[in-house]
């Protein structure tokens, strides 16, 4: 079953670590990154850029409608994410708590919705 891992963390504290904690911090991310790769649960994964370069878009009584920034403001944002293949949501959930974003914010893990299978033609 494939499964997106979107890790939120507080931009504003990434703006306080120093040169070494960030370096730090991305070695981890790539141990981690590398360690998924291996087991054969990783998909895809990419940080994002900071929150104050989304633009957000709605349509309204047939308009669109554009904001810059996030649809909500929030303590945390969305930094980045994995997409994985797990076994079942125990597995998933095992592969988020070994995520180095886990100890400073939080991981929501959702399920994908699976592709209905093509029916074969004879």
């Amino acid at each position: 079953m494939e499964y997106l891992l979107l890790i939120y963390d507080n931009e504003a504290d990434f703006a306080k670590m120093s040169q070494a904690e960030m370096g730090s911090m991305y070695q981890e991310f790539g141990h981690f990154t590398q360690g998924i790769q291996q087991s054969g649960n990783h998909r895809a994964g990419k940080q994002l850029q900071p929150v104050a370069t989304a633009t957000t878009v709605r349509v309204r009584d047939g308009k669109r409608v554009v904001t810059d920034g996030p649809f909500a403001e929030t303590r945390e944002q969305l930094g980045g994410f994995y997409w994985i293949e797990a076994k079942d949501l125990d597995e998933a959930l095992a592969i988020a708590e070994r995520c180095p974003a886990a100890r400073f914010g939080s991981i929501e893990v959702r399920p994908m919705v699976a592709e209905p299978q093509a029916a074969s033609q004879t």
